[in-house]
């Protein structure tokens, strides 16, 4: 098999929008790759410490920066988990993929599902990390930084890290009081995918931390309304869903994209679909 290398100022223009795109990684024979989504304020590189290069050692990956984010320029169109999904399903197509697994942490964890559930035939397994079901598990202080969130935020996180990447790499570097107006109007909006979940059947894999943004036992809440966590597995597995649920310790929603016990429990997972294809 032939390695693919990462391929820098990849760009696929779609639903209005210049979406940037890296590819890396050894296909696989089922031809299934991996698309790979940032957390809010993130692009691509914020995986290129450890998740992408554990994870490219045996599939291909596909990283993307969304609507505003990293390389991909904002479009006159407000930022919705919806849209950013249709927009992923288009990538899909373009790519000529019959079909892809696909990974986001936090705001990409919220486009990867409704992905799942608004594409559900062009996704074969999703990972969803740091990601509630809905706005209200969110502990009440993330939420009070939601809600203070706006333009205004955006001159006071320019000595920042996430700044300095953002200003790295994007196209327009003054849109970022833009961003900042726009994540805002997302992170208010009030969102319960509980019924969208409670239907879905696409191999799922929920990871948190246990320190994350949002209490543990949502993420078995939301592991339940997938079948997982009913009834005893049994000794040969056979009272299992296809679903897993991983929380990991001493990990917060801030560090877990850079944990080494990520890609240790996405592997597994991967490997499983293809075993199953």
């Amino acid at each position: 098999m032939t390695t693919i290398h990462p391929t820098p100022g990849t760009y696929a223009d779609l639903n209005g929008l210049h979406m940037y795109y890296e590819r890396s990684g050894t296909p696989r024979p089922d031809g299934v790759p991996l698309i790979l989504l940032h957390g809010g304020f993130g692009a691509t590189g914020m995986f290129g410490g450890g998740l992408t290069p554990a994870l490219n050692a045996g599939r291909e990956v596909i990283a993307v920066d969304v609507q505003g984010h990293g390389r991909t320029a904002d479009i006159d169109r407000p930022l919705s988990y919806e849209s950013m999904a249709d927009d992923l399903a288009a990538l899909i197509r373009h790519l000529g993929l019959e079909r892809a697994d696909v990974m986001g942490y936090s705001l990409g964890g919220g486009v990867a599902l409704q992905t799942a559930i608004r594409h559900p035939d062009a996704v074969r397994a999703m990972v969803a990390v740091s990601t509630p079901l809905r706005r209200e598990a969110w502990y009440i202080s993330s939420r009070d930084s939601m809600e203070q969130m706006g333009e205004h935020t955006a001159q006071h996180m320019l000595r920042t890290p996430i700044y300095e990447l953002y200003a790295a790499v994007a196209p327009r570097p003054d849109d970022w009081a833009r961003l900042w107006g726009k994540m805002g109007d997302l992170m208010r909006r009030d969102y319960d995918w509980t019924p969208q979940v409670a239907a879905l059947t696409t191999p799922t894999l929920l990871v948190a931390g246990n320190a994350d943004s949002f209490a543990p036992a949502h993420a078995t809440e939301f592991f339940a309304l997938l079948g997982g966590g009913q009834r005893d597995g049994g000794w040969d597995g056979s009272g299992m869903t296809p679903h897993r649920l991983a929380i990991l310790p001493g990990v917060t929603h801030y560090d877990i994209f850079t944990s080494p016990l990520l890609p240790a429990v996405v592997q597994p997972f991967l490997d499983a679909q293809d075993a199953r294809s």
